[in-house]
């Protein structure tokens, strides 16, 4: 198949009506123009650039107003946190000790420091705790009636591990969770 190539001149009768030629003239004025737009759309998106800054940082500002006004109970709420959680320890390596007569002596000794040696007074202890020590025949522990100023009785309201001291002035709270109380008050004041 060959393809034949057809070239033929065309003849106007009339000049082409819309065909205009560009002077230098209007060529500087269309730049010109051209120039004016490219600016004002540059001033256009420099406005909008600089409100959007603007909204940034008032909204930076505003993140870190609120941040000063959270900070405060942030922390509190962090130290109750760590107190909450100390205290939970606290109570499970103490509850984790195993009751033993020197576990029990040491509470009691420890009461007794805070009652004084002229004040008759009964130490109450558990009643298997209170087994625990006269099996132990502490010497310096007036168990059996040694010393007359303080006499030794079981009683179920004494958890293991702890005692309570009764004298005519009033009582000595030496039982574990009590002991837990008085820490959990003095670190949430």
């Amino acid at each position: 198949m060959t393809t034949a190539i057809m070239s033929e001149t065309l003849q106007l009768t009339q000049p082409p009506r819309d065909i205009r030629l560009t002077t230098e003239e209007e060529l500087s004025r269309e730049q010109a123009a051209y120039e004016r737009g490219r600016r004002d759309a540059d001033n256009a998106l420099n406005q909008v650039l600089l409100e959007q800054r603007r909204e940034l940082v008032e909204a930076l500002q505003n993140t870190l107003v609120s941040l000063r006004r959270v900070m405060p109970q942030v922390v509190e709420d962090s130290r109750q946190q760590l107190i909450a959680l100390a205290l939970e320890v606290a109570h499970k390596l103490t509850a984790g000790i195993p009751v033993s007569a020197e576990v029990v002596e040491a509470a009691v000794r420890d009461a007794l420091a805070h009652v004084g040696q002229t004040t008759e007074c009964t130490v109450y202890l558990h009643p298997e705790d209170l087994k625990l020590l006269r099996q132990l025949e502490a010497p310096t522990l007036p168990i059996d009636g040694a010393n007359d100023g303080v006499k030794f009785e079981s009683s179920g309201e004494v958890t293991r591990g702890g005692c309570l001291v009764k004298t005519k002035f009033g009582v000595v709270d030496a039982r574990r969770e009590t002991k837990l109380e008085q820490l959990q008050k003095t670190l949430l004041t």
